[in-house]
């Protein structure tokens, strides 16, 4: 039997995750059945689940992916970056995130699991890079960098929900009133 390439294993495990994560975003968690899950990605429940232990697997790699995401974007482009990307982004996507923080806040094996596969140091990456931020004079060191942290939560969360529901933000304004609130003085 022909050996299948890492590439080729790669490519399809990104094929079904794309997949999956129209079926979440167009029906939840609960309403992407597994036969919703192979019309969407084209492939049989074998062929799936070769890849994945079972649909909460599938769900918890899209999880993961998406904070992995997130926190590379923080760390490349910073707070402005994030919010632009997060403002632009697909609303399958924002539909998918914000399933995933229902569920952490309605299903405690499904938290308890997503604690386990969330890359810890990465996760504080962003309270390193806000608190780098405020030492090298850029932002306000007068503002608990949690609180500018749960800023950046809170208009990230607001964008997406404003992407689910078909708004657009004038990103330009709201991260000018952004910096309004957190830049250090000059």
């Amino acid at each position: 039997m022909p050996k299948v390439s890492e590439e080729h294993l790669a490519a399809r495990r990104a094929e079904i995750l794309a997949g999956a994560r129209r079926a979440f975003a167009a029906h939840g968690y609960e309403g992407a059945t597994v036969a919703k899950l192979e019309e969407e990605t084209g492939l049989s429940r074998g062929a799936i689940f070769n890849y994945f232990e079972d649909k909460l697997d599938l769900f918890m790699a899209l999880a993961a992916e998406d904070d992995r995401r997130w926190l590379a974007d923080f760390d490349e482009t910073g707070i402005d970056g994030v919010l632009r990307r997060i403002a632009a982004e697909d609303p399958a996507w924002s539909r998918v995130y914000i399933e995933v923080v229902r569920r952490t806040t309605t299903d405690p094996e499904f938290a308890a699991r997503l604690e386990q596969a969330e890359p810890q140091p990465e996760q504080r990456a962003a309270g390193r890079q806000i608190a780098e931020l405020q030492k090298a004079g850029v932002l306000r060191d007068d503002v608990d960098r949690k609180a500018i942290a749960s800023l950046v939560n809170l208009l990230a969360y607001g964008l997406m929900m404003f992407n689910v529901v078909g708004e657009h933000a004038d990103i330009d304004a709201v991260l000018e009133l952004v910096h309004r609130g957190i830049d250090a003085p000059k």
